[in-house]
């Protein structure tokens, strides 16, 4: 018989509960200590250091191309299962978040907080080669690799080259047939979201893109950006190789250096 037993019922229980605090908490203390935020899982492919072994287990996905999680509608196969359930809402067309400057809609917040930028004409990036600005670092980053005329990214089957990976994936739509992305005013289908939306904006009338130097607006940054070679008369950039380098990100690197050291080679 415990100690416990010997007393009145209540007080027994009461001090069972107490002591098996104790013990938990005992038993806290053996374990080894680990500091809150400590990542402690590191990815031998690129350095990069995880909290969570649940996020380390899915960014190296990322290295070793496995993507189990396909999408029905237009086959587009993701890393996560969570990548997957933000890319669906592509295809039910809701779109909750609205810039009330122009009325255009986004499926996610995030690509709302990107194009709010546009009216801001805060553009806080600058390309240290040519000084051209963008509104956000992404934009920047693929700027300065179409100065080194790096095209890291292949069609698997028609062997034509991208500077993006986002460029690619669009460019395989067009070898699928489908068109998954449907236009609610007209009726035209398109196979990614992206060509969708500078379509809507035909419709709206509203031309978000205007040139710096003669006040022309237009409603496609690529059409703005044609017209803009007009007033710059450049065509092409000369560059040092490694100067360049080092401003691509971790992804392309290994083909940026692999590219150079071809050109230098005997």
């Amino acid at each position: 018989m415990t100690a416990f037993h010997s007393l009145p019922l209540f007080v027994s229980l009461s001090l069972q509960d107490q002591h098996g605090a104790r013990s938990q908490r005992s038993q806290e203390a053996d374990k080894p200590h680990r500091r809150k935020g400590e990542k402690k899982y590191s990815c031998d492919e690129c350095g990069k250091n995880f909290t969570h072994l649940g996020n380390f287990k899915a960014h190296q996905l990322v290295h070793s191309g496995d993507k189990p999680y396909r999408c029905d509608l237009c086959g587009k196969n993701f890393t996560q299962k969570g990548h997957l359930k933000s890319h669906q809402v592509i295809h039910s067309g809701v779109k909750p978040y609205s810039c009330e400057l122009c009325g255009k809609s986004y499926t996610h917040p995030g690509r709302l907080k990107t194009h709010k930028l546009i009216h801001s004409e805060e553009k806080a990036y600058s390309c240290e080669l040519c000084g051209k600005a963008f509104t956000c670092s992404g934009n920047l980053q693929r700027h300065q690799v179409a100065h080194f005329g790096i095209k890291a990214y292949n069609c698997d089957q028609c062997g034509k080259t991208f500077a993006c990976s986002g460029r690619l994936q669009r460019h395989q739509f067009t070898h699928s047939g489908i068109k998954a992305y449907n236009c609610d005013q007209c009726g035209k289908t398109f196979s990614c979201s992206s060509h969708l939306q500078r379509h809507q904006v035909t419709h709206s009338g509203f031309k978000a893109y205007s040139c710096d130097l003669c006040g022309k607006s237009f409603n496609d940054p690529g059409n703005l950006k044609k017209h803009q070679l007009i007033h710059s008369g450049v065509k092409s950039y000369m560059l040092a190789p490694y100067d360049i380098i080092k401003l691509l990100t971790l992804e392309l690197r290994r083909t940026a250096v692999a590219f150079v050291e071809k050109l230098s080679g005997p």
